[in-house]
């Protein structure tokens, strides 16, 4: 493939604009997709953070939740931080009785795990793959109550009460985070992304 991989974000609701500035930092061609036809000729997609039942809702309303769901299946890499998290889950605690998810990842995510807005913290962890201590962010963050066998754990909380707790995994070509690499300036978080779209391509 080209050397820059074109990586669309979902563009229904959240930090749509900080991912694409990441991911053209990070080698990739970056686009905004909000309806069926702008899935096409995609290499990779990230999910951004916001409210996940909203971004669910505002994908049936726009058409691109079914086609979007089949690109998945079928292999397209995906990267979700926060609410993304929640989107790539098979499985949710703590949500809305009617809230589906896209799903792909074997795990159970429980939703607003750290608490209300007011509850948002800041702590370094170390990230799998990722050279040194990542800033992770985390505003009203899921965090992975359980994961299947074939899900990788690439990093925890490592300090108060939730230590331990996982906030990033991977299973397959699919990248899930707990927090916001997005808003901290540091791109690592999609280099790592876009080079796993660029060895699957």
């Amino acid at each position: 493939m080209s050397k820059d991989p074109t990586i669309g974000v979902l563009a229904l609701q959240g930090d749509v604009r900080e991912h694409l500035v990441a991911l053209a930092e990070s080698g990739a061609t970056a686009r905004p997709v909000r309806r069926p036809e702008e899935l096409e000729g995609l290499d990779g997609i990230v999910l951004p953070g916001g409210e996940s039942t909203t971004i669910d809702k505002l994908s049936r309303i726009f058409g691109v939740r079914e086609p979007l769901i089949e690109l998945l299946r079928s292999g397209l890499p995906a990267y979700g931080s926060c609410a993304g998290m929640i989107l790539l889950a098979d499985r949710v605690l703590d949500g809305r009785p009617d809230q589906q998810t896209f799903g792909g990842i074997d795990m159970t995510v429980r939703r607003n795990a750290f608490g209300r807005q007011v509850d948002s913290f800041e702590e370094d962890v170390a990230l799998e793959g990722v050279e040194g201590d990542v800033r992770a962010v985390y505003i009203r963050a899921p965090w992975a109550e359980e994961v299947g066998e074939g899900v990788e754990v690439l990093a925890r909380v490592e300090h108060g009460p939730a230590a331990g707790k996982i906030v990033a995994v991977r299973q397959g070509a699919l990248l899930a985070t707990s927090f916001h690499p997005e808003v901290t300036g540091d791109a690592r978080v999609h280099e790592l992304f876009v080079e796993g779209v660029r060895e699957r391509s």
